[in-house]
């Protein structure tokens, strides 16, 4: 009886609580309770903290940039990973056709237009260079819808123009360093360095040859070109650029993109300069094609020292008949 009137004492008897004034166990066993509910509060808050954050963050990762999700981001991805898909073949025909039958003073031949589109129809989408801004600027870039196409001119102001006009458009103005009177000069010269800073496979970007243009942005000269069109610039006076540079500078880039063969064209191909620059640097064995006025070679990588396997004689063209003759 002694054991449990002790635990009485203790536990039980509310007279003892009474005696105490019913606040000192009561109040220590509410404080007690309390605090341990506040750390349990504290415990879930930061539990409930600590899950919304994580849920945040695999959301945020989750999207790109543009705020797509994840499974958008991959499917973006698978598709931009297939073949862009060819132009419709009513659309293509139905964009030459109109170029043929514009009004617009200055445009390329019929024939021509049809043979450069021709190969652009059997080679795209492509990589595809063209020296030279005029009327056919907008329809090579469509014909070639889902490749690459990059315009090179002389003109500064009228690449901006261009640009303003077609939104989009990759185009590069570049200072050529020619005049057509001197073609017999620089002809000469190249092959003076054909194995030297002249020679038919090179990087044109650290090139000293006087017919290189290496003034494009860096990135250009390593892309593998599937088709090059020379339709500029101006050559239609003895003072005027001509179309040496490129030439040669399609005739290098041609044989130094990698396997396979690039389609070059040459406009205007009736003149002396385009003519004689393309048997020079492009080589009548590789001509698979030509009209009056445009020429059609299908160039292969070949010897680092050689242009030709028959260079071509033009050793005419150093007398002064000859650099007249080169305007025409």
């Amino acid at each position: 009886m002694k054991g449990f009137g002790s635990t009485k004492l203790i536990f039980l008897q509310p007279s003892s609580i009474s005696k105490q004034g019913g606040n000192g166990i009561t109040t220590s066993i509410s404080i007690l309770v309390s605090h341990h509910h506040r750390v349990w509060l504290l415990a879930l808050l930061a539990f409930f903290t600590f899950v919304s954050l994580v849920t945040l963050l695999n959301t945020t990762t989750a999207r790109d940039p543009n705020g797509l999700p994840s499974s958008a981001v991959l499917s973006a991805g698978s598709v931009s990973s297939r073949p862009p898909p060819l132009l419709p073949a009513p659309v293509f025909d139905s964009l030459v056709n109109y170029a043929v039958f514009s009004n617009s003073t200055g445009k390329m031949e019929e024939g021509d237009l049809r043979k450069v589109a021709g190969v652009l129809r059997l080679r795209g989408p492509c990589n595809l260079l063209v020296f030279g801004l005029g009327h056919e600027t907008p329809l090579w870039r469509a014909l070639n819808h889902g490749g690459r196409t990059v315009f090179v001119d002389e003109n500064e102001y009228y690449v901006a123009h261009v640009e303003g006009r077609n939104p989009g458009v990759e185009a590069y103005d570049v200072a050529y360093t020619t005049k057509v009177r001197e073609m017999p000069e620089l002809i000469a010269a190249a092959r003076r360095h054909r194995r030297g800073d002249c020679r038919p496979v090179q990087n044109l970007l650290f090139s000293d040859c006087r017919l290189a243009i290496n003034d494009l942005p860096n990135q250009l000269y390593d892309v593998p070109w599937d088709v090059i069109l020379v339709d500029g610039p101006k050559g239609y006076s003895a003072t005027e650029p001509g179309r040496m540079s490129a030439i040669f500078t399609a005739a290098v880039m041609a044989r130094s993109g990698g396997p396979g063969h690039v389609d070059v064209l040459v406009h205007e191909y009736d003149r002396k300069v385009e003519k004689l620059c393309s048997a020079e640097f492009l080589c009548p064995e590789n001509l698979v094609a030509a009209t009056r006025s445009l020429a059609h070679f299908r160039i292969r990588g070949g010897p680092a020292d050689e242009f030709c396997a028959n260079q071509a004689d033009t050793a005419s063209l150093s007398s002064p008949a000859g650099g007249k003759a080169a305007a025409s």
